[in-house]
């Protein structure tokens, strides 16, 4: 008998599951240490409110990993300014006047959806998953209301598989629905039999286990146009439902789980480096420094008592301004602390402090709060911005892998679905069949970009300082190439620089304006002359002199 899509799922379900049980303590710890609520293993932990906390007591990994989430996403995705733009690959081509003003509109419109959609409340999920389980997982997918709809994977609930070039291209996920979510997304007649009799019972908020499995639709038939033959298959179905009935089969002309990785070890699928695995040795030594101080404190505010076995069973009191009567027992102290605490905490918190720099040193804290931490008012402008772009630096490898796994994909899939919807004005014919490529502006962008902007700099002041003693010095430089070479690396909009043949005409028209403005001088000289001399007397014999010399010059010219 023929093996059915859900019996095969499950089989390669079982392959995935076995695969990633070695990286389920790591993720687990890393769970309890420092992102309680970050995590889900079970289906069941849906929707509960069971404190998760109990083995933190100093909070500084938490904190720091919501600092680096929160920096990435003001870094590198920020809504308040542009963080991508859209150009061609032939660098000529940008300077065509309607090739920048297409790119600017489709830039605008994208940035539009991304603000209307919830993508900037995913993301800084994202990125905290990312910077403390070195992996993250998003489903970006097709809305009727705001055109895309984005939903974060806590880590535990998908599994993921690497196509042959590294990258990931298989998601399976299990999560949980109630009957009323299935029977709203899937109809009545495609859910299992057992929920559809919960719905006529009227048990809505029953929740129910299923799998939602992406992965490439190898034996797809490419002349089809059908949702089950494009380029990634997409199968819903529940894991205790009937025997071989699917919940949805679709699929997907783009891979929709965006899955980046901090740091990836050969061929492997999760992450296998990142802030938080950085910082758990420290975390955990940090409860325990925490724990120490409160004990010694206690010990010194409350300390053991020892006293004679006549107060056994007697009145004895340890509250303030309180009195424990004895007797006086010759040789003894009678009621007294069992030793005396000096609690000399010191160099205990000198440790904890170190403790924590650590951590915050794993998490970039240093980087993303530096202008709160120095006092820069006392230093340059310029000294501030070099110092802030060269710790930007440190994030660099971390920013090609993330515009790789996650805004790459993220930019594509996004312009696919408007070009599918026909939400994009046409292109221009010079861009017919043309590819795009995006570039990304960001601040942490330009803070890789920086060095290029000062060399540049340097260069044309370089040059203005050789031009006050030697002013043929500015013939080296070409203007026009360093305003568009400036430009581009700022970041600033296509449209703020004017196209070169929109520059070449205005300085032809300008040449030419100050060529009849000489002429216009030229002849207003002549007829000066002119007027003069006609104004002349006569009776001077220099003018009379002039004047034959010329005629007899004339003459002598025509012989």
């Amino acid at each position: 008998m023929a093996e059915t899509t859900k019996e095969r799922l499950n089989k390669q379900f079982a392959q995935l599951e076995s695969e990633r049980q070695s990286f389920e303590p790591h993720w687990r710890e890393l769970s309890d240490y420092i992102n309680p609520r970050g995590s889900r293993f079970l289906t069941s932990e849906v929707n509960r409110n069971d404190r998760r906390n109990t083995r933190i007591i100093d909070s500084t990994g938490t904190m720091a990993a919501r600092t680096l989430a929160s920096g990435m996403m003001s870094g590198i995705t920020s809504p308040a300014r542009p963080w991508f733009r859209l150009a061609t690959p032939d660098p000529e081509m940008m300077d065509y006047g309607p090739v920048k003003l297409w790119l600017e509109a489709v830039q605008n419109r994208m940035n539009d959806m991304f603000n209307k959609s919830n993508l900037y409340q995913s993301l800084p999920q994202l990125y905290g998953s990312l910077g403390t389980y070195s992996t993250g997982a998003m489903a970006v997918l097709e809305d009727d209301e705001d055109i895309i709809r984005t939903m974060p994977f806590p880590i535990g609930s998908y599994y993921l598989a690497n196509s042959p070039r590294g990258s990931v291209d298989t998601c399976f996920r299990k999560f949980s629905m109630t009957v009323r979510q299935l029977v709203q997304e899937f109809g009545l007649n495609n859910v299992s039999e057992s929920v559809k009799s919960m719905w006529e019972s009227g048990t809505y908020e029953k929740w129910i286990d299923v799998m939602h499995s992406v992965y490439p639709n190898i034996d797809r038939d490419t002349l089809k146009l059908d949702s089950k033959n494009k380029p990634f298959k997409s199968v819903y179905y529940e894991v205790g439902g009937d025997n071989d009935k699917l919940l949805r089969e679709s699929g997907f002309d783009e891979f929709p789980i965006m899955a980046p990785r901090w740091e990836v070890n050969g061929e492997d699928v999760y992450g296998s480096s990142c802030p938080g695995m950085l910082a758990l040795g420290p975390v955990k030594a940090l409860q325990l420094l925490q724990k120490r101080k409160s004990q010694l404190i206690d010990k010194a505010t409350n300390p053991p008592m020892v006293a004679p076995t006549s107060l056994k069973n007697q009145r004895a009191s340890l509250l303030p301004g309180d009195i424990t009567y004895i007797d006086q027992i010759t040789g003894q102290d009678g009621f007294r602390p069992a030793y005396l605490v000096n609690p000399s905490t010191a160099d205990l918190v000198a440790d904890i402090q170190d403790t924590r720099q650590i951590i915050n040193s794993a998490y970039f804290v240093d980087l993303f709060m530096m202008l709160q931490n120095i006092n820069t008012r006392s230093m340059p402008v310029e000294a501030v911005i070099e110092m802030k772009e060269e710790k930007l630096l440190m994030l660099g490898p971390v920013l090609e892998r993330l515009n790789d796994e996650c805004l790459n994909p993220l930019i594509d899939r996004a312009f696919s679905m408007m070009v599918r919807k026909n939400m994009l004005p046409p292109p221009p014919d010079a861009m017919e069949g043309m590819p795009l490529k995006v570039e990304y502006i960001s601040v942490m962008a330009q803070a890789q970009k920086s060095i290029g902007l000062s060399s540049l700099a340097s260069t044309v002041n370089f040059i203005g300082q050789l031009a006050q003693a030697k002013p043929e010095a500015l013939d080296k430089l070409n203007v026009d190439q360093a305003i568009d070479a400036f430009a581009d690396m700022s970041g600033v909009s296509p449209t703020v620089i004017v196209p070169q043949e929109q520059v070449e005409q205005a300085r032809q028209q300008r040449a030419q304006q100050q060529q009849q403005q000489q002429m216009m001088a030229m002849g207003m000289a002549a007829a000066q002359g002119a007027k003069t001399l006609s104004e002349a007397k006569t009776s001077d014999p220099s003018v009379l002199s002039a004047m034959a010399n010329a005629v007899s010059g004339q003459g002598g010219q025509s012989q």
